[in-house]
Protein backbone atom coordinates (compact mmCIF):
# COMPACT_ATOMS: atom_id res chain seq x y z
CA UNK A 1 0.00 0.00 0.00
CA UNK A 2 1.22 3.29 -0.96
CA UNK A 3 1.91 6.10 1.35
CA UNK A 4 -0.28 8.61 -0.34
CA UNK A 5 -3.33 6.15 -0.44
CA UNK A 6 -5.52 7.90 1.75
CA UNK A 7 -4.12 11.40 1.40
CA UNK A 8 -7.21 13.76 2.25
CA UNK A 9 -8.38 16.61 -0.58
CA UNK A 10 -9.52 19.53 1.01
CA UNK A 11 -11.54 21.70 -0.93
CA UNK A 12 -14.81 22.70 -2.63
CA UNK A 13 -16.54 20.49 -4.72
CA UNK A 14 -17.21 21.69 -8.12
CA UNK A 15 -19.20 24.67 -9.18
CA UNK A 16 -21.39 22.52 -11.46
CA UNK A 17 -21.87 19.67 -8.77
CA UNK A 18 -22.91 22.45 -5.85
CA UNK A 19 -25.30 23.78 -8.07
CA UNK A 20 -27.13 20.69 -9.28
CA UNK A 21 -27.15 19.46 -5.34
CA UNK A 22 -28.54 23.35 -4.62
CA UNK A 23 -30.99 22.91 -7.62
CA UNK A 24 -32.04 19.54 -5.96
CA UNK A 25 -32.68 21.14 -2.23
CA UNK A 26 -34.78 23.53 -3.92
CA UNK A 27 -36.90 21.51 -5.90
CA UNK A 28 -37.71 19.64 -3.28
CA UNK A 29 -38.57 21.89 -0.59
CA UNK A 30 -40.46 23.60 -3.09
CA UNK A 31 -42.36 20.47 -4.16
CA UNK A 32 -42.66 19.38 0.08
CA UNK A 33 -44.74 23.48 0.58
CA UNK A 34 -48.43 23.04 0.33
CA UNK A 35 -49.21 26.81 0.33
CA UNK A 36 -46.21 26.81 -3.03
CA UNK A 37 -47.95 23.99 -4.14
CA UNK A 38 -51.82 24.85 -3.59
CA UNK A 39 -50.30 28.24 -5.64
CA UNK A 40 -48.10 26.87 -8.17
CA UNK A 41 -50.81 23.38 -9.33
CA UNK A 42 -53.96 23.15 -7.69
CA UNK A 43 -55.11 26.65 -8.57
CA UNK A 44 -53.79 26.61 -11.76
CA UNK A 45 -55.36 23.26 -12.72
CA UNK A 46 -58.85 23.96 -10.90
CA UNK A 47 -59.50 27.34 -12.87
CA UNK A 48 -58.54 25.23 -16.07
CA UNK A 49 -60.78 22.55 -15.15
CA UNK A 50 -63.87 24.90 -13.97
CA UNK A 51 -63.66 27.83 -16.61
CA UNK A 52 -63.66 25.27 -19.11
CA UNK A 53 -66.56 22.98 -18.17
CA UNK A 54 -68.52 25.60 -17.59
CA UNK A 55 -69.14 28.69 -19.82
CA UNK A 56 -68.53 31.61 -17.55
CA UNK A 57 -66.43 33.79 -19.33
CA UNK A 58 -67.14 34.74 -22.69
CA UNK A 59 -64.37 33.84 -25.37
CA UNK A 60 -66.61 34.18 -28.23
CA UNK A 61 -66.43 32.05 -30.93
CA UNK A 62 -63.81 29.82 -29.89
CA UNK A 63 -63.76 27.10 -27.21
CA UNK A 64 -63.39 27.46 -23.89
CA UNK A 65 -60.29 25.67 -23.44
CA UNK A 66 -58.64 26.61 -26.67
CA UNK A 67 -58.59 30.42 -25.06
CA UNK A 68 -57.88 29.17 -21.59
CA UNK A 69 -54.86 26.56 -21.80
CA UNK A 70 -52.54 28.94 -23.28
CA UNK A 71 -53.19 31.35 -20.52
CA UNK A 72 -52.76 28.87 -17.28
CA UNK A 73 -49.85 27.92 -18.96
CA UNK A 74 -48.36 31.69 -18.39
CA UNK A 75 -50.28 31.78 -14.96
CA UNK A 76 -47.92 28.54 -13.83
CA UNK A 77 -45.06 30.41 -15.07
CA UNK A 78 -46.02 33.27 -13.17
CA UNK A 79 -47.12 31.87 -9.97
CA UNK A 80 -43.42 29.87 -9.66
CA UNK A 81 -41.02 32.07 -10.93
CA UNK A 82 -42.52 35.26 -9.46
CA UNK A 83 -44.77 34.30 -6.62
CA UNK A 84 -43.95 31.18 -5.07
CA UNK A 85 -39.73 32.28 -5.30
CA UNK A 86 -40.36 35.74 -4.29
CA UNK A 87 -41.95 34.84 -0.97
CA UNK A 88 -39.30 31.54 -0.33
CA UNK A 89 -36.39 33.88 -1.01
CA UNK A 90 -38.09 36.31 1.14
CA UNK A 91 -38.15 33.76 3.95
CA UNK A 92 -34.93 32.63 3.40
CA UNK A 93 -33.84 35.90 3.35
CA UNK A 94 -35.26 37.25 6.81
CA UNK A 95 -34.22 33.69 8.48
CA UNK A 96 -30.85 34.14 7.37
CA UNK A 97 -30.30 31.37 5.26
CA UNK A 98 -29.59 33.37 2.18
CA UNK A 99 -26.51 34.88 4.48
CA UNK A 100 -25.44 31.45 5.57
CA UNK A 101 -25.25 30.11 2.11
CA UNK A 102 -23.33 32.85 1.19
CA UNK A 103 -20.82 32.51 3.16
CA UNK A 104 -20.24 29.24 2.06
CA UNK A 105 -18.37 27.46 -1.03
CA UNK A 106 -21.22 27.85 -3.28
CA UNK A 107 -20.76 31.21 -4.56
CA UNK A 108 -23.91 33.71 -4.46
CA UNK A 109 -24.42 33.80 -8.23
CA UNK A 110 -24.36 29.84 -8.51
CA UNK A 111 -26.89 29.81 -5.66
CA UNK A 112 -29.43 32.30 -7.79
CA UNK A 113 -28.41 29.96 -10.79
CA UNK A 114 -29.67 26.96 -8.52
CA UNK A 115 -32.61 28.64 -7.95
CA UNK A 116 -33.78 29.65 -11.32
CA UNK A 117 -33.49 25.77 -12.47
CA UNK A 118 -35.35 24.87 -9.75
CA UNK A 119 -37.80 26.99 -11.27
CA UNK A 120 -37.81 25.72 -14.41
CA UNK A 121 -38.15 21.99 -13.35
CA UNK A 122 -40.83 23.04 -11.57
CA UNK A 123 -42.26 24.61 -14.60
CA UNK A 124 -41.74 21.51 -16.82
CA UNK A 125 -43.71 19.55 -13.98
CA UNK A 126 -46.88 21.86 -13.82
CA UNK A 127 -47.10 22.50 -17.59
CA UNK A 128 -46.84 18.65 -18.42
CA UNK A 129 -49.89 18.07 -15.65
CA UNK A 130 -51.84 21.31 -17.04
CA UNK A 131 -51.23 19.60 -20.92
CA UNK A 132 -52.83 16.89 -19.99
CA UNK A 133 -55.58 18.12 -18.08
CA UNK A 134 -56.00 20.70 -20.96
CA UNK A 135 -55.82 17.84 -23.64
CA UNK A 136 -58.84 15.65 -21.55
CA UNK A 137 -60.84 18.72 -21.62
CA UNK A 138 -60.20 18.79 -25.42
CA UNK A 139 -57.56 21.34 -26.62
CA UNK A 140 -56.01 20.84 -29.34
CA UNK A 141 -53.06 23.26 -29.31
CA UNK A 142 -51.24 23.96 -32.55
CA UNK A 143 -47.75 25.76 -33.38
CA UNK A 144 -44.24 25.78 -32.88
CA UNK A 145 -42.70 23.24 -29.70
CA UNK A 146 -39.65 26.06 -29.87
CA UNK A 147 -41.50 29.03 -30.04
CA UNK A 148 -43.66 28.13 -26.87
CA UNK A 149 -40.18 27.37 -25.01
CA UNK A 150 -38.93 30.45 -25.97
CA UNK A 151 -41.87 32.73 -24.98
CA UNK A 152 -41.42 30.51 -21.80
CA UNK A 153 -37.78 30.88 -21.08
CA UNK A 154 -38.36 34.92 -21.40
CA UNK A 155 -41.43 34.90 -19.38
CA UNK A 156 -39.36 32.84 -16.78
CA UNK A 157 -36.59 35.24 -16.95
CA UNK A 158 -38.99 38.15 -16.45
CA UNK A 159 -41.13 36.98 -13.57
CA UNK A 160 -37.54 35.26 -11.67
CA UNK A 161 -36.05 39.05 -12.22
CA UNK A 162 -39.21 40.61 -10.58
CA UNK A 163 -39.50 38.32 -7.60
CA UNK A 164 -36.03 38.41 -7.02
CA UNK A 165 -36.62 42.51 -6.82
CA UNK A 166 -39.30 42.02 -4.59
CA UNK A 167 -37.91 39.13 -2.08
CA UNK A 168 -34.25 41.23 -1.90
CA UNK A 169 -35.90 44.80 -1.21
CA UNK A 170 -39.17 44.35 0.63
CA UNK A 171 -39.46 42.13 4.24
CA UNK A 172 -40.38 38.81 4.15
CA UNK A 173 -44.11 39.65 5.31
CA UNK A 174 -44.55 42.31 2.84
CA UNK A 175 -43.23 40.00 0.24
CA UNK A 176 -45.68 37.63 1.00
CA UNK A 177 -48.38 40.05 1.23
CA UNK A 178 -47.83 42.23 -2.27
CA UNK A 179 -46.77 38.95 -4.22
CA UNK A 180 -49.90 37.35 -3.32
CA UNK A 181 -51.34 40.63 -4.34
CA UNK A 182 -49.99 40.99 -7.72
CA UNK A 183 -51.23 37.37 -8.40
CA UNK A 184 -54.56 38.12 -8.32
CA UNK A 185 -54.55 41.44 -9.82
CA UNK A 186 -53.12 39.91 -12.44
CA UNK A 187 -55.23 36.51 -12.73
CA UNK A 188 -57.73 39.16 -13.38
CA UNK A 189 -56.27 41.84 -15.51
CA UNK A 190 -53.73 40.00 -17.27
CA UNK A 191 -55.16 38.26 -20.26
CA UNK A 192 -55.40 34.80 -18.57
CA UNK A 193 -58.73 34.31 -18.06
CA UNK A 194 -61.26 37.27 -19.13
CA UNK A 195 -60.06 38.37 -22.53
CA UNK A 196 -58.21 41.94 -22.80
CA UNK A 197 -60.87 42.75 -25.61
CA UNK A 198 -63.43 42.77 -22.59
CA UNK A 199 -61.41 45.93 -20.99
CA UNK A 200 -62.04 49.40 -22.49
CA UNK A 201 -59.27 50.47 -24.48
CA UNK A 202 -57.36 53.01 -22.56
CA UNK A 203 -56.86 50.24 -19.77
CA UNK A 204 -56.20 47.43 -22.55
CA UNK A 205 -53.31 49.72 -24.05
CA UNK A 206 -51.57 49.64 -20.26
CA UNK A 207 -52.63 45.70 -19.32
CA UNK A 208 -51.24 44.87 -22.86
CA UNK A 209 -47.65 45.98 -21.72
CA UNK A 210 -47.43 44.03 -18.94
CA UNK A 211 -45.53 40.56 -18.44
CA UNK A 212 -48.30 38.24 -17.50
CA UNK A 213 -50.32 39.84 -20.92
CA UNK A 214 -47.17 39.22 -23.35
CA UNK A 215 -46.65 35.38 -21.91
CA UNK A 216 -50.19 35.12 -22.26
CA UNK A 217 -51.05 36.44 -25.65
CA UNK A 218 -47.75 35.01 -27.20
CA UNK A 219 -48.51 31.60 -26.02
CA UNK A 220 -52.05 32.20 -27.23
CA UNK A 221 -51.32 32.85 -30.89
CA UNK A 222 -48.74 30.14 -31.16
CA UNK A 223 -50.90 27.92 -29.59
CA UNK A 224 -54.43 28.73 -30.81
CA UNK A 225 -53.92 30.17 -33.66
CA UNK A 226 -50.35 28.48 -35.25
CA UNK A 227 -48.96 31.75 -35.23
CA UNK A 228 -44.63 32.26 -35.45
CA UNK A 229 -42.96 33.38 -32.84
CA UNK A 230 -44.90 36.58 -32.05
CA UNK A 231 -42.37 39.80 -31.95
CA UNK A 232 -44.00 42.26 -29.99
CA UNK A 233 -44.49 40.00 -27.17
CA UNK A 234 -40.69 38.96 -27.35
CA UNK A 235 -39.79 42.28 -27.18
CA UNK A 236 -42.28 43.20 -23.39
CA UNK A 237 -40.85 40.39 -22.04
CA UNK A 238 -37.66 40.56 -22.97
CA UNK A 239 -37.61 44.45 -21.36
CA UNK A 240 -39.12 43.24 -18.18
CA UNK A 241 -36.56 40.59 -18.42
CA UNK A 242 -33.45 42.76 -18.51
CA UNK A 243 -35.29 45.37 -16.12
CA UNK A 244 -35.63 43.15 -13.48
CA UNK A 245 -33.07 40.95 -13.56
CA UNK A 246 -30.76 44.07 -13.45
CA UNK A 247 -32.57 45.95 -10.92
CA UNK A 248 -32.38 42.80 -8.80
CA UNK A 249 -28.66 42.14 -9.15
CA UNK A 250 -28.27 45.76 -8.46
CA UNK A 251 -30.62 46.38 -5.25
CA UNK A 252 -31.07 43.01 -3.82
CA UNK A 253 -29.80 42.18 0.02
CA UNK A 254 -28.65 39.15 1.34
CA UNK A 255 -29.25 40.39 5.27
Amino acid sequence: MSAGTFTPRPGAAPVSRMILAQTVLETRMLLRNGEQLLLTVIIPALLLTLFSAVDIVDTGSERSVDFLAPGILALAVMSTAFTGQAIATGFDRRYGVLKRLGASPLPRWALMAAKTLSVLVTEVLQIALLTVIALALGWSPQGNPLSVAALILLGTAAFSGLGLLMAGTLKAEMTLAAANLVFLLLLVGGGVIVPLEKFPDAVRSVLGLLPISALSDGLREVLQHGASLPWGDVAVLAGWAVLGLGAAARLFRWE
